[in-house]
């Protein structure tokens, strides 16, 4: 098929990722990417390459995950959101289908990326959000980590909270800087839900999971408010608190040049 035969579409996916390895294409195991790809496929009758906004890992969720893909311009977008969510619903569901410009890169045209962290703050188990939420049955102090939010404010070196390069990364992983831009970081408390909202032009690997397993021990007492910033100044990973688990997490929304909305 010809360039001159496709045409650039825009994807707002939302979909539960506790079925899921991840977003991104791994032929051994289920994905996002691969169930997506597959359904495409099915409906273009052609061989179709996904770009996300954001590569969740496994277990985490998405309300707004944004994705780019060349279509046969044939296609009639209208039907295609009902098409996919067909064939990939319940656990993934197409929001949005629309043609954009062929400038548009769902990766690398955005400009932040929003995720909210969910905890159910309670000593007794939910099962309705047993996948949704992770569950801290002691009682947390959401005013001391609403302080500490102030820390991460703004241009920071959030190597104290990324995934080190590992031995088998390529050498242009290795070399990515860890520098990020925060632009809100909020947690809110509705009775025993607990929510922490970080808006940033980018993450880099495990950032906000680590940072949510910081802020916890901070509202648990374990640690002083203080304690985000100096781990801010000193980069180090293992001084940092563990990684809250990734089914409480949600790529909440995707931002765009105005351009581009």
């Amino acid at each position: 098929m010809s360039a001159t035969s496709l045409r650039k579409a825009r994807l707002v996916v939302t979909y539960d990722g506790s079925a899921y390895h991840g977003f991104a294409p791994n032929p051994d195991v289920s994905t996002v990417d691969g169930a997506l790809t597959e359904a495409l496929e099915k409906i273009t009758q052609s061989q179709v390459r996904l770009v996300a906004a954001g590569r969740t890992d496994a277990g985490v969720h998405a309300r707004g995950q944004v994705v780019s893909v060349d279509l046969p311009s044939r296609l009639k977008i209208d039907g295609l959101a009902k098409k996919l969510n067909a064939l990939c619903g319940p656990r993934i569901a197409v929001r949005e289908a629309q043609w954009v410009d062929a400038s548009f890169h769902a990766r690398f045209s955005a400009i932040w990326r929003h995720y909210r962290y969910t905890i159910l703050n309670s000593p007794t188990p939910d099962p309705f959000s047993a996948t949704t939420a992770w569950q801290v049955n002691m009682p947390l102090d959401v005013r001391p980590m609403q302080l500490a939010c102030d820390a991460i404010m703004g241009e920071s070196d959030f190597s104290a909270f990324c995934r080190k390069p590992s031995a088998s990364d390529s050498e242009e992983e290795k070399s990515v800087s860890m520098i990020r831009f925060v632009m809100q970081a909020a947690w809110r408390r509705t009775d025993e839900i607990v929510t922490f909202d970080m808006r940033a032009n980018a993450f880099c690997h495990q950032m906000v999971r680590s940072l949510v397993g910081t802020f916890a021990d901070i509202g648990l007492g374990r640690r002083p408010p203080s304690d985000m910033m100096a781990l801010i100044r000193s980069g180090s990973r293992q001084d940092a608190s563990q990684l809250a688990p990734p089914h409480g997490l949600c790529l909440w929304e995707v931002g765009y040049p105005a351009n581009f909305e």
